[in-house]
């Protein structure tokens, strides 16, 4: 290798290094600030815990001092017959226990409370981000990824919170009063004592540093195990049709493999922070020992001020075990906060307007326009609609046909608003629909898709999503409206009938037409239909195109539709082919050869023949 090489290897090499710090800076301060927000409401009560807690340590610290004074004057004023010492010191020992112990319950209460609260703040703020985020996060950002953020990394903070914290400023009210308490039973001791202090706060920041690398490493993977863990139950029918059982035990398999992995470094890390800890108390105990015997022996020292000081020397390296155990705990707790502080610092692509415009509520649907509109998913991939311009009238019903992928269901989302247009506009009677609000275009533009998606529930309750204050005659009419009167009827308990997880209870078709209701309820000003019919036999389909020619009346309607029945109810006909509109006319003079829909509507009279 050259020298020019490998100088610039080494330049790489710095840059790299350089880029990881400026990042993992970037991550703790974004960790950090997330946890102040969630925290500062609740600072008198944290400050309240920590004046408890001191008050708990000074009680519990006190034990070794009475001791002390048992062993230097209260048993020697016993054995001359002066029991008044003894019996104070008792007394006082009880007491110092006793409020130490109240002290603690109380503790534990106060920082209960306070963890709760955050860890449902948090909780909160994760689901209701997660609901305003757009239809682009969610189709890159997985759902087993948002529950990992909802579940494993808040049950990590808020273990942090309830158990770890307490040990934390058990620990360092511990080991601050020890330091005092040393310092004023005999100086030279301490001194002795004070000099290992240099290499516990290496071992400190080593076990820091390897801890919070460990521990990322850990979340991250386990992240990966509930991803999988979701995609496979989701799929679960294509799992077992396709009989993939095996191949996603072996991904699991690995998946787990690398999160026990990590978690093996992670302990090796805790066991070498542990290990060295107590090899410095050890050797400091030892030493303390030998200089106090000597000192006792010689009658520099009382034999009750040794006895202490070695109790409290015990109890100082005590709480590093206790501090590594929350390190451990803290760790865990940062790399979940900053995977936490990641999905709340997402913004939607379809940003709510600073100052909206209110949409008109006219009769008969709103005009849609398409002004010069380039769309792309992201910035590096192709252009799915590279210059539109359309003009759909207030009230016109407009079926959207053409290949998949020609660019039916962009057109559909963008009217939505699902996405905003790379260049170029989408306009609602003249209003851009970047400054109308979500709550003012979600009640004039209504989108049903083939995915239709039912709670669990009642028949009625997914019905009353469209308009949740309406009334059970408005219910039954707009389900009339759609064909679906008959059938809910039908169902053991009607419209109460639970239609259990995803609508599990009703068909594919009867989803659907629910998902119809829905939609009629809300009565909106537009009506997106993408595939909606694709689901429904052809009794429902029945049944749906008849309600479909009354419903669609008055109001502006899109319909992307391969079934050639639903799209010749409509008014005009658009052919996508590579996002360019290439046909445009009504539906009968579109059927004459050779066109595009010509030669679809042929295929379609073939089939029913």
């Amino acid at each position: 290798m050259s020298t020019a090489e490998e100088d610039w290897r080494g330049v790489a090499a710095e840059d790299t290094e350089e880029i990881d710090r400026k990042v993992t800076l970037k991550l703790k301060h974004r960790s950090r600030t997330l946890l102040r927000s969630v925290l500062r409401p609740h600072v008198k009560w944290v400050w309240a815990a920590l004046v408890i807690m001191v008050l708990e340590s000074a009680a519990r610290l006190s034990g070794p001092l009475i001791i002390a004074v048992v062993i230097d004057t209260g048993i020697p004023h016993a054995v001359n017959g002066d029991l008044a010492v003894l019996a104070w010191c008792v007394v006082g020992y009880a007491a110092s226990t006793l409020a130490s112990s109240g002290c603690w319950a109380l503790f534990l209460v106060l920082s209960g409370r306070i963890g709760q609260d955050v860890v449902l703040e948090l909780r909160q703020r994760i689901f209701r981000h997660a609901q305003r985020l757009s239809v682009s996060f969610h189709e890159s950002y997985t759902s087993g990824k948002v529950i990992a953020r909802q579940t494993n990394d808040i049950d990590t903070l808020g273990d942090l919170l309830e158990s770890g914290m307490d040990d934390l400023l058990a620990s360092v009210s511990s080991i601050a009063g020890i330091i005092v308490i040393l310092l004023t039973l005999d100086l030279q001791l301490a001194a002795l004592a004070l000099v290992a202090l240099p290499l516990l706060y290496l071992a400190v920041r080593w076990f820091l540093r390897h801890s919070n690398t460990a521990y990322r490493g850990v979340s991250g993977r386990v992240a990966t195990v509930i991803v999988h863990y979701v995609e496979t139950m989701n799929g679960i029918r294509a799992v077992q049709a396709f009989r993939r059982e095996d191949r996603n035990k072996s991904i699991m398999d690995g998946l787990n493999g690398r999160v026990r992995t990590a978690a093996r470094t992670s302990l090796s890390v805790v066991a070498v922070f542990t290990m060295a800890i107590r090899l410095i108390g050890n050797l400091s105990l030892a030493v303390i020992l030998a200089v106090g015997a000597y000192r006792v022996a010689d009658g520099t020292l009382e034999l009750g001020v040794l006895a202490a000081f070695t109790l409290y020397l015990r109890r100082f390296y005590d709480p590093f075990d206790e501090i590594a155990m929350f390190m451990n705990s803290y760790s865990a707790a940062i790399a979940a906060l900053e995977k936490i502080s990641g999905l709340l610092e997402e913004h939607p692509d379809v940003p709510e307007p600073t100052h909206p415009r209110p949409l008109p509520t006219r009769p008969g649907g709103l005009p849609i326009h398409f002004t010069d509109v380039e769309f792309r998913y992201r910035p590096d991939t192709p252009v799915v609609l590279p210059s539109v311009n359309l003009t759909i009238p207030a009230g016109q019903t407009v079926a959207l046909v053409g290949p998949t992928g020609a660019g039916k269901s962009t057109l559909a989302k963008l009217v939505a608003r699902f996405y905003d247009p790379t260049a170029g506009s989408v306009t609602l009677s003249d209003i851009d629909l970047r400054k109308v609000s979500d709550v003012d275009l979600r009640g004039s533009v209504v989108m049903v898709t083939q995915e239709n998606f039912l709670f669990s529930g009642s028949v009625a309750d997914n019905i009353l999503l469209g308009k949740p204050d309406a009334t059970r005659a408005e219910v039954e009419a707009a389900a009339r409206a759609v064909g679906a009167h008959d059938f809910i009827t039908a169902l053991p308990n009607g419209y109460d009938t639970d239609v259990r997880k995803r609508g599990g209870r009703l068909s594919a078709g009867q989803r659907q037409v629910v998902a119809f209701a829905r939609a009629f309820l809300a009565n909106p000003a537009v009506l997106v239909l993408d595939e909606a019919t694709s689901s429904l036999d052809l009794p429902t389909e029945r049944i749906v195109q008849q309600a479909l020619e009354s419903v669609l009346a008055d109001r502006t309607a899109l319909i992307i539709a391969h079934r050639l029945s639903t799209v010749l109810i409509a008014d005009r006909v658009l052919v996508i082919t590579d996002g360019h509109i290439t046909e445009d006319g009504p539906p009968q003079s579109l059927i004459a050869p050779p066109g595009h829909f010509a030669t679809l509507h042929s295929a379609w009279q073939d089939s029913l023949a």
